[in-house]
């Protein structure tokens, strides 16, 4: 099991930017202004931003940084976290 599973804010953060999005699919079908729906697009864009800043900083505590590691679980732990970072930077 991943220590994500166990973390219910994580759940609840999930949950709201599920409502963001479908915020913003209900302006786009009522026609609302392209201002109304940037702002609702930047805040799932900051919503996202925010969940995957707490996903990281659950990884290093818990894959990288944490007591007893061996040097080739860190090493697989900073391996991943670089692979993902490379993803989202593209």
């Amino acid at each position: 099991m991943s220590h994500t599973t166990t973390n219910p804010d994580l759940l609840a953060r999930v949950r709201r930017i599920a409502g963001q999005v479908g915020a913003v699919e209900k302006a786009l079908i009522a026609g609302e202004p392209c201002a109304t729906v940037l702002h609702r697009i930047a805040a799932v864009r900051g919503a996202v931003n925010g969940l995957l800043d707490e996903v990281i900083a659950d990884h290093l505590a818990a894959h990288v940084a944490a007591p007893g590691l061996s040097e080739d679980e860190r090493t697989a732990g900073a391996d991943e976290l670089l692979a993902v970072i490379r993803r989202y930077s593209k």
